[in-house]
């Protein structure tokens, strides 16, 4: 989330009024995340999330995530549900852009996850992998292996600027990729971009264990490997702020994951492959980034080398041992 358009007050309570959530007390711009312009509404009913979509989201794609939502949410999965207009329609427009508000959820997401907060997740993504088994619709990941090598060329020239050799180590460790990628895993819908700020979390009264409340930020979700949202999570949930990778992490988010869906033996022994391809896919998502985000945008840039550090962690596994995995 981010806030790259800016909106009026008298803009933003022209749209809230095309919608039966009581008046517009307050808003706020939102700053976490990269992708579109989100904001925090306050309204005379409660709370609720606007999110405007900016450029590099194809509009065509819209009905696709809303639909996913609505979807998980009619299937029990805790995740924001959008909301309708008064004219029916829940994707509508606010300054010259695709517009939609999504029910606000309740709960934290953590800023240091711990084990309890791991093995949550593995049991609501596996959850969100079952529900989302029947939606009728499929989006092609366009941030796979295939759409690699045109991000990388996009940040080429400049690569060498954030780190000298970036470059030519990335244009390598491509082919590898490219060469040895999974063909026959199982497919279905996947979150694709599940870190620990899309997943909130609430304290479970009587156990105080740490319970899913939601799940967020659907508009990278897509249709490829089931496999390939558990190697994101590797990624963004098992590794310590020194860079150490934490296998107790990994092993009850797994576990958890598996007691809800089991994984085969092919998930499991590709698991290194596809945590080294999602390490990739979020280097070069923020070397881009990094290198073209406009001044003076309300977004917080992220280091690109952090996952340059955790790709090279994955080259050296050759199982999935290392994830805790017997």
């Amino acid at each position: 989330m981010a806030v790259y358009t800016e909106v009026s007050d008298e803009e933003m309570e022209a749209f809230v009024a095309g919608y039966d959530i009581g008046e517009l007390v307050s808003f706020t711009g939102i700053a976490e995340g990269v992708e579109n312009s989100n904001f925090l509404l306050q309204t005379e009913n409660g709370p609720a999330i606007l999110t405007i979509y900016e450029k590099r989201v194809n509009p065509d794609e819209l009905p696709f995530f809303l639909g996913l939502m609505e979807h998980l949410a009619a299937r029990g999965l805790a995740c924001p549900t959008p909301l309708h207009g008064r004219d029916g329609r829940a994707l509508r427009s606010l300054c010259g852009r695709p517009a939609a508000i999504v029910t606000f959820l309740k709960g934290m997401s953590p800023r240091r996850p711990a084990l309890g907060h791991c093995a949550a997740l593995g049991g609501a993504l596996a959850e969100m992998h079952t529900k989302g088994a029947d939606f009728p619709l499929t989006r092609a990941n366009n941030l796979s292996v295939s759409g690699w090598r045109p991000l990388f060329e996009a940040a080429r020239g400049r690569a060498d600027e954030v780190r000298s050799g970036l470059a030519a180590f990335i244009d390598g460790e491509l082919a590898a990729l490219e060469a040895e990628w999974p063909q026959d895993l199982p497919v279905g819908l996947i979150h694709a971009d599940l870190f620990p700020d899309n997943v909130f979390f609430l304290a479970d009264r009587a156990t105080r264990e740490e319970k899913v409340s939601g799940l967020i930020d659907f508009y990278f979700a897509c249709t490829d490997f089931l496999a390939y949202d558990i190697a994101v999570c590797l990624n963004a949930w098992c590794f310590e702020p020194d860079g150490a990778f934490n296998a107790t992490k990994a092993r009850l988010m797994l576990n958890a994951y598996r007691k809800v869906r089991p994984l085969s033996a092919a998930e499991l022994n590709a698991l290194p492959l596809l945590a080294r391809g999602a390490a990739m896919r979020f280097l070069l998502t923020r070397l881009y980034d990094w290198l073209n985000t406009p001044a003076g945008a309300f977004v917080k840039r992220k280091d690109p080398l952090e996952y340059l550090r955790k790709l090279r962690f994955h080259q050296g596994l050759t199982g999935p041992g290392a994830y805790g995995i017997e």
